[in-house]
């Protein structure tokens, strides 16, 4: 709060901080951004600053930190990724004129879902801000990419839909009017989106109608223009790279909520969070930023439209048949910088000179691609070049004008090439020629005085100076010179002739500086109107990259052109992982098939845990989404429908924060697919029922199958350890039991990766326990328990109220187990399992000598 006595500044700053009170208020003073009060206290902790205080001798001092205006971008982007927004205060006018306080204005509102600036590795990511206006009778929804201009709106029915599409997106911040749920808040404040109000923006902009111009739904129309304003309001500027908004329908595409995305790890590892471990690794052999992100979107947005997929396909072929093309067409590529973004900062007004040059080189790229496509004499990439612009004018304009290894900021002049400008070049000459005349000066001085060390030299500070040795100094003409600064170790003098060409020299570089200034913003404005033609030749280009990426993994990973069936068939040949298989040694991987005909729903997946049964059923689906977006897939030959959702319930996870329990988790998920799957979705079902007592989850499990194949007709896959469950296939016609294979082998359990027909016999779990080193002691109890059980009839699918007691007394009428005769079966299993080649002789003699102790006791 302002306090009573302060200064005119601190003011002016209270006055500018109550508009932005949920801000960071960066108050720009001379050559710093100052924070204080609250910003002050709670940035140092953050930013790791100094905390010192203004007005220290006052009884009040006010608390302030400081960061240099050279590098205020780190310290926004680091309060901007932690949830906080920053208004960035800026002095309007050049102090040295200003008439009492210097005039300063917010510039800027920076916040999570405005954040343009992008680190090295932030490329391929897309920084969304999404609107949602609506209420009752449906929300809508409309987000855009402030970095890239693209603006994308949908209509979704409910507040679950639009949290699904939150986290899909990955959206930084979301606008949204009136009051939000409680829970519904607390789900977003928890994936750390950042909840902010509808911004007031007076009079017409000309952006707002442009955006909305092809929209109809005025639902979606009312969300892109909360998003518009919301820009606008923060953004203080005019935003001309705003591209008009592209209406879908969640149904236009594969629907996957955002935690079937997350379970398949399409983008992003589930257990990292980071690129390493998803499909996009695996899939990214793009060689643009640009690619990179629209592989992330299209992977995210599978298609279902036949015709779409099948055009990707071809385009995938004939790269993949021309590969002296694909080459021609990598090597250009590669000089192609970001133009969606490189739009977005020239229509922001924050482009650089080698940015311009950057835009150039890409354009110059773009002849290359071309002239490839064109000759590689098939008719699909020749079509695809017809419709690509090159944008030769715009290369040629900067080019002409931008020198070829210019300054990073337009303050600094020679940027403009000679003969772009006849004052410029007039400027410089005048610049030129003074400074001939200086080294002139500097020989003739020296001649004069006979001081062989006399230098004539610069600083921003005292301008031009002849600068003396002390032990020169008695050396001085005392008629022309005139002491100017002292130094340690010499002294610093004027005279007449170069002060009056100091003023000659300092004027014309301040006139060119200025001038140069004029020239690049003239240039920008030029390449400003061109902007849409380079935000679609960006997208084209975009496009390109991926599929040049998706025939280089087909080529070099040996995928196949999947086709599409028009009935609900599965025929997949030796189908594999895509994820695993990159991670394991070449030719490792066990590939399986997976077929099921148009009377098969669901196959129930019996099996040891570790021997692969995941996997098969995220293979399935990973060959699905890639086959969808127009991808090769990893298998010899695949048959497959065009799904139209996919559901998992794969692993264990629960939501405490939100108070629902593991079990909780699966049951909801399993919810989501029973309400809303239909005969063309896709369903992978990984040990439902495993959160709750074994009949309980038992029959949840049994009637969930029996729901699915009554009333659903899903193609299904769903993994079990109940094994009481593959007496469905007898009940119900178009189930199938199928396992993951395992033998043993002295004693040891040995995975097959093998996907066979028929129930599995045993699930091995002891064995398995055995694998993760169990305690003897537990595993022999174990192994007493289920024989125990089996004897009882445990396995058999017994009515839920039946009790089952593991720690019952075993029936009087079985004998004692003899102590004895367990510890010697222990030590005979030990002795069968050893491999005594892999031992040294001493350790042999201590292990038996160990044996013959225990056989004593």
């Amino acid at each position: 709060m302002p306090k009573e006595a302060t200064t005119p500044m601190m003011q002016q700053y209270y006055q500018i901080k109550s508009e932005y009170p949920d801000a960071f208020l960066f108050y720009r003073v001379g050559d710093f951004y100052e924070l204080y009060e609250d910003d002050a206290i709670k940035g140092a902790q953050i930013l790791e600053l100094t905390l010192t205080h203004r007005s220290n001798k006052s009884a009040n001092p006010i608390p302030m930190a400081g960061v240099p205006h050279m590098a205020v971008d780190s310290y926004i982007n680091t309060l901007v990724e932690k949830g906080y927004k920053v208004a960035i205060c800026e002095q309007l006018e050049d102090p040295k004129k200003a008439k009492g306080m210097v005039k300063r204005g917010i510039i800027q509102l920076v916040t999570p879902g405005t954040k343009m600036a992008q680190g090295p590795d932030e490329g391929q990511e897309s920084n969304y801000l999404t609107s949602v206006a609506g209420g009752r009778g449906g929300y809508g929804l409309a987000y855009s990419d402030l970095s890239t201009g693209e603006v994308f709106a949908t209509t979704v029915p409910n507040f679950e839909e639009v949290v699904n599409e939150l986290l899909s997106l990955r959206t930084k911040e979301v606008v949204f009017a009136g009051e939000m749920p409680a829970d519904e808040r607390e789900t977003l404040e928890k994936a750390n989106i950042t909840i902010s109000q509808p911004a007031e923006l007076a009079g017409q902009h000309a952006e707002i109608s442009y955006v909305e111009q092809l929209l109809s739904s005025p639902l979606e129309k009312k969300a892109t223009r909360q998003l518009v304003v919301y820009l606008l309001s923060t953004q203080k500027r005019s935003l001309a790279h705003l591209q008009v908004a592209e209406s879908y329908e969640v149904g236009q595409y594969l629907q996957m909520s955002n935690t079937v995305q997350r379970n398949l790890e399409l983008t992003q590892s589930a257990t990292t969070g980071k690129k390493q471990g998803s499909l996009f690794w695996v899939l990214d052999k793009t060689h643009t930023a640009m690619g990179g992100r629209l592989l992330k979107q299209w992977l995210s947005r599978p298609l279902l439209s036949k015709e779409k997929i099948l055009a990707r396909q071809e385009m995938v072929q004939a790269l993949i048949d021309n590969y002296f093309t694909r080459e021609n067409v990598v090597d250009a590529l590669k000089g192609v910088y970001d133009l969606e973004r490189l739009s977005g900062r020239i229509a922001f007004g924050n482009v650089n000179p080698r940015e311009l040059l950057q835009l150039s080189r890409s354009l110059n790229a773009v002849g290359p691609i071309l002239d490839a496509l064109k000759e590689s004499g098939d008719s699909n990439l020749i079509a695809y070049a017809a419709d690509i612009d090159p944008q030769e004018e715009v290369a040629a304009d900067i080019q002409k004008t931008i020198v070829d290894d210019p300054p990073m900021s337009t303050k600094d002049g020679n940027i403009i090439r000679e003969g772009v400008d006849e004052d410029l070049d007039k400027y410089r000459g005048a610049m030129n020629g003074g400074k001939q005349w200086l080294a002139q000066m500097e020989v003739s001085e020296r001649q004069k005085t006979g001081i062989d060390n006399l230098k004539i030299g610069y600083n921003r500070v005292f301008g031009y100076f002849i600068q003396v040795s002390k032990g020169n100094v008695s050396k001085v003409p005392q008629d022309r010179y005139m002491r100017k600064q002292t130094l340690t170790n010499a002294e610093r003098y004027i005279t007449p002739e170069l002060k009056e060409h100091e003023n000659l020299i300092l004027e014309a570089e301040s006139k060119s500086t200025e001038l140069e200034h004029d020239l690049f913003a003239k240039l920008r404005d030029r390449i400003k109107e061109h902007i849409p033609e380079l935000q679609k030749l960006g997208r084209q280009l975009a496009a390109l990259d991926v599929l040049v990426a998706f025939a280089e993994d087909a080529e070099e990973k040996n995928y196949c052109r999947p086709t599409f069936a028009k009935k609900q068939e599965i025929d997949i040949k030796n189908g594999r992982h895509p994820v695993v298989e990159a991670v394991l040694e070449a030719g490792s991987y066990i590939p399986n098939d997976l077929t099921m005909d148009e009377d098969t729903s669901i196959y129930l997946i019996t099996g040891p845990n570790m021997s692969g049964k995941s996997t098969y059923m995220r293979q399935m689906a990973l060959i699905a989404i890639m086959a969808q977006v127009g991808s090769f897939v990893p298998a010899e030959a695949a048959t497959l429908p065009i799904f139209d959702q996919i559901f998992t319930r794969i692993g264990a996870a629960d939501d405490l924060y939100s108070g629902k329990s593991t079990f909780m988790v699966e049951m909801s998920e399993a919810n989501d697919a029973l309400q809303r799957a239909s005969s063309r979705s896709l369903i992978l079902f990984d040990e439902i029922g495993r959160g709750t007592a074994t009949y309980d989850g038992m029959a949840l499990a049994g009637a969930i199958i029996k729901y699915l194949h009554d009333k659903v007709g899903a193609k299904t896959l769903f993994a079990t350890h109940y094994h009481e469950l593959t007496e469905l296939e007898q009940t119900l016609p178009h189930l199938k039991n199928i396992h993951v294979g395992a033998t043993q082998e002295n004693g040891k359990l040995i995975f097959l990766h093998k996907i066979l027909p028929g129930p599995a016999d045993q699930s091995y779990g002891i064995h398995v326990a055995k694998l993760a080193g169990l305690p003897r002691e537990v595993l022999r109890e174990a192994s007493k328990m289920l024989k125990r059980l089996e004897a009882e009839g445990a396995s058999e699918i017994n009515p839920v109220s039946q009790q089952l007691d593991l720690f019952a007394p075993a029936p009087i009428a079985e004998p004692e187990p003899d102590p004895d005769q367990e510890a010697k079966d222990d030590l005979l299993d030990e002795i069968s399992q050893t491999n005594l080649n892999e031992m040294t002789p001493l350790e042999v003699m201590q292990l038996v000598s160990d044996w013959q102790k225990r056989l004593e006791d």
